[in-house]
């Protein structure tokens, strides 16, 4: 289960505002999130709290496949991203590193920033604490939701392995 408050973004937030280009001479996820969105709201990592929820419209996280990305919203504490769209690339990315993401066209019309959120991730349900509305996501079937909660596919394929051992 999931709770957090609401930071919400509309449509074609690409990769080089949720973490510009400038910063892409490290990989370590601290340094990352502490630029993270800065390009589209310069108070975001100031605002941000661990388990909070970037709710947007539209192909977000479009522009380039660059992982850091992803690497950059989970470690400024952000928990779930839901969008309407998603890039093909950055959808694949998120789950690679064990970001969830949910597509919810109703959830995101029915949010506003501030919003506190409830989500159940097994179930695909969204929940407003705010209003009291309730959505329904698709749920990932269960070796996604497992490769999710063990951080990522490196950490699932190294598991998967062990089992083998």
């Amino acid at each position: 289960m999931i709770k957090g408050k609401v930071h919400k973004y509309g449509d074609n937030v690409d990769t080089d505002v949720i973490i510009p280009a400038r910063y892409l001479n490290t990989t370590d996820p601290r340094e990352l999130a502490s630029h993270c969105m800065e390009d589209i709201d310069a108070d975001f990592i100031t605002n941000v709290s661990q388990g909070d929820i970037i709710v947007a419209e539209d192909n977000f996280g479009c522009g380039s496949s660059r992982e850091h990305a992803p690497i950059a919203i989970k470690a400024a504490g952000v928990a779930l991203v839901i969008a309407n769209t998603f890039a093909r690339i950055f959808y694949r990315n998120s789950l690679n590193i064990g970001l969830p993401i949910l597509e919810c066209p109703e959830a995101v019309a029915g949010t506003s920033a501030g919003d506190d959120l409830e989500v159940d991730l097994a179930a695909g349900r969204i929940s407003n604490l705010t209003t009291g509305d309730t959505w329904q996501a698709k749920p990932f079937p269960a070796f996604m939701q497992n490769l999710i909660e063990v951080g990522g596919l490196i950490n699932y394929t190294k598991s998967r392995l062990a089992q083998r051992t």
